[in-house]
């Protein structure tokens, strides 16, 4: 069993940068890929990134690609989420989960889930 915790969200303003964090504890954490996944109000959850166990191999999802940056430290169980020039389309809560498969973008692709953060990017 992995617990996650995430941290980090709040309220900016288009343009500015957020950090998110992931804290995990249980089951060895670096045995799982892990992904930050969003929900926006009345959409579906989709992917964001992911990480592989080692944290040498990233995937993102196109609407991030060259803002978001995913990254993790396995002696600390975290992993993090770096956020750079918001957009109000940002706005999501922002899931942290931890699975098996790398890459892997369907949600049932990863078996433990935080409770998420929200973010959300005022125009």
């Amino acid at each position: 069993q992995v617990q996650l915790v995430e941290s980090g969200g709040g309220l900016v303003q288009a343009g500015d940068s957020l950090r998110l964090s992931c804290a995990a504890s249980g089951r060895s954490f670096s045995n799982y890929a892990t992904g930050w996944f969003r929900q926006a109000p009345g959409k579906e959850r989709e992917f964001v990134t992911a990480i592989s166990r080692s944290g040498s191999s990233t995937y993102y999802a196109d609407s991030v690609k060259g803002r978001f940056t995913i990254s993790r430290e396995n002696a600390k169980n975290t992993v993090y989420l770096q956020m750079n020039s918001l957009k109000p389309e940002d706005t999501a809560v922002y899931y942290c989960a931890a699975g098996r498969i790398f890459p892997a973008a369907r949600v049932y692709d990863y078996d433990y889930w935080g409770q998420g953060t929200q973010v959300t990017v005022s125009s």
